[in-house]
């Protein structure tokens, strides 16, 4: 009788595969979260502003950046659609006020800096509109929905504190449509510091997008004009994988896959505070968040994500 023996590579690979949950991402070889938001929200909540103790301290645009929900993603016309494995997803949702963002974070530490990876299923949308008159004038032609002209951007993000007390974000965002209603429909990384507490009692003045200091502080992510499916109503909701790679320990993007498109990040510079931040060492948050340019909501939904590290 012949004996095979794996190796712990082939063991790993075996197990991950065996498990339909696990089978659909490509984690690094140390899963740290999987979130199945069929068993509830995993740490994920809404970003709030730093204050005193007086949360009418918070700063402007951190003060209403509405908390994520479960949802079995229920349309006027079909009904519940339900996620794409279970019944619920984690839904972000704007409030219908052109410029209005909604964020949700997952606060985590590293053990070590490492390559780490984000990987989740998700959709986009933006709320339907009804009856006649609702897309003011704009006719439908029964291919590109009208509603796709009221989806306006989603970004991921983190947030990093190193051991040496340096502080750095990565920021990639997707723009359907720019302010103004245009279709852009490519990547973009943010190119400058995001505003801090700190920097606003030093007497900065921040922007109206929290990201960065100026709102057109973005540049184009080199090979990312990327057409999302978003089909030819807004109630029909079609998945989409995101893998996006961070090496911690070099501050820099690494790479980003948006289904079959993959993006080299690694010459994108990532902007590095010039002062410590002496609290955050070790520091690892995850950001997700949507954005409306018009008077309707928009929706980021993701179905499941998992986090993990190469260390």
């Amino acid at each position: 009788m012949t004996h095979h023996t794996m190796t712990p590579g082939q063991l790993r690979e075996a197990f991950l595969s065996a498990d339909p949950n696990l089978s659909r991402f490509n984690p690094l070889r140390r899963i740290l979260s999987y979130d199945d938001f069929d068993e509830g929200l995993h740490g994920w909540v809404e970003l709030l502003g730093n204050h005193d103790g007086r949360l009418d301290s918070v700063r402007h645009s951190f003060k209403d950046l509405r908390p994520p929900q479960l949802s079995t993603l229920p349309f006027f016309d079909v009904g519940s659609h339900g996620a794409m494995h279970g019944g619920y997803a984690m839904k972000i949702a704007t409030r219908p006020t052109p410029g209005h963002i909604a964020c949700s974070i997952k606060r985590l530490t590293l053990a070590a800096a490492s390559p780490v990876q984000f990987e989740m299923y998700f959709a986009v949308k933006a709320e339907a509109r009804q009856g006649p008159g609702a897309y003011q004038g704009r006719r439908w032609d029964g291919n590109q929905d009208l509603s796709e002209a009221d989806l306006g951007t989603f970004t991921v993000s983190n947030d990093i504190g190193r051991p040496d007390g340096s502080r750095y974000h990565c920021a990639l965002r997707y723009v359907n449509t720019n302010a103004a209603g245009e279709f852009v429909r490519g990547w973009y990384a943010k190119t400058s510091l995001q505003p801090t507490s700190k920097m606003q009692l030093d007497g900065e003045i921040p922007s109206g997008d929290f990201h960065t200091l100026h709102e057109d502080d973005w540049a184009p992510v080199p090979g990312g004009d990327v057409d999302l499916c978003l089909n030819e109503v807004p109630t029909k909701v079609n998945w989409h994988y995101l893998r996006w790679l961070v090496d911690v320990e070099a501050g820099r993007n690494v790479e980003l896959q948006v289904n079959d498109t993959v993006m080299d990040l690694r010459d994108v510079e990532v902007p590095v505070y010039p002062h410590p931040y002496n609290g955050l060492r070790g520091l690892f948050n995850i950001l997700l968040d949507v954005q409306t340019h018009r008077d309707v909501r928009n929706y980021l939904f993701v179905d499941s994500c998992l986090i993990s590290a190469d260390w």
